[in-house]
């Protein structure tokens, strides 16, 4: 998106420079209430507006902060030089914060690909990219006077705190509307809140950035911090899940099985231990793998007479 900022060019000089001449004018101004110099009391007035000016001219910048600098209402750049300056008294100085911020969203209720309610939650860095959008794109001023009661440097983050909020809301229930929870929503080679971490994260990145981009603000990182089923049908979908986990170890055991009944059946012949008929050996197989797939340990049966009685 095209952006109007652009850094400050207008007159500055070192504060430390300015402070000099505001000595200046007040010991000229003590000169002028003396006897020694009678005909400067007669612009004491001046003196005194100077004066005035120089003070309100002076700025001071610490890493990751920036002046917007507006003249009768006109913006006449950015100040992003860090220090000490005088400038023209007459530039309104706004004050903003360049540094990153975290937001830690509450989990909030929304409904994924399937329709089902589950609860999700984000965390994110942010800080102010475009100090121009920043102050003027949007009425941060105004939001920051309603829930600072003036316009402040801690009234105007706040404001950007919460217009952070409602569009970070906006964007994970986009993303979440998306993506199935997991697998037994879809196709298991689909995408889920679950499996694919990376690329959800970048496109809750990718989708907080196109909405914060209006306001000059950038998301760092932005990362789903909490997932889970709604309460209301957290329950049956621990069972799904448990019931899903079981019938995947029954397939197991029992491939395990047949492998195994096999193995005896191939050995018994190859060896020559014993020779079993059809029957026999649909019997054996009944009862191996009564044995091997059971969930409590077989109790065995000695026969003392002959394999066919």
């Amino acid at each position: 998106m095209e952006t109007k900022e652009f850094e400050f060019r207008g007159f500055r000089m070192s504060g430390f420079l300015g402070l000099l001449l505001v000595l200046a004018i007040i010991g000229i101004m003590v000169l002028a209430g003396s006897n020694y110099v009678p005909y400067l009391s007669i612009f004491m007035p001046v003196f005194a507006i100077m004066l005035a000016l120089s003070v309100i001219g002076f700025v001071q910048l610490e890493p990751n902060e920036a002046r917007a600098m507006v003249f009768f209402g006109k913006y006449k750049g950015t100040f992003r030089q860090n220090g000490f300056w005088w400038v023209n008294p007459f530039l309104t100085k706004k004050k903003i914060s360049l540094r990153a911020r975290n937001l830690n969203a509450e989990a909030i209720k929304v409904n994924d690909k399937s329709g089902n309610p589950i609860m999700i939650g984000l965390v994110m860095v942010w800080k102010i990219k475009d100090v121009y959008k920043a102050l003027f794109e949007i009425d941060s001023q105004t939001m920051g006077q309603s829930l600072g009661g003036k316009v402040s440097l801690n009234a105007t983050m706040r404001a950007f705190e919460n217009f952070v909020a409602v569009q970070s809301d906006a964007a994970l229930r986009q993303v979440a509307g998306r993506y199935n929870y997991d697998e037994n929503g879809g196709a298991d080679s689909a995408v889920t809140l679950r499996s694919g971490a990376d690329e959800i994260n970048e496109m809750l990145k990718q989708t907080l950035n196109e909405r914060l981009a209006i306001a000059g603000i950038e998301a760092v990182e932005a990362r789903i911090n909490y997932l889970a089923y709604a309460p209301e049908i957290a329950a049956v979908m621990l069972r799904r899940q448990q019931a899903d986990a079981i019938i995947a170890a029954r397939e197991k055991i029992v491939e395990g099985a047949v492998s195994m009944v096999k193995m005896a059946l191939d050995n018994l012949k190859k060896d020559g231990v014993v020779e079993l008929d059809e029957e026999r050996k649909a019997a054996m197989v009944s009862n191996l793998l009564v044995v091997l797939c059971g969930d409590e340990p077989a109790a065995p049966v000695v026969n003392t007479g002959t394999l066919y009685n």
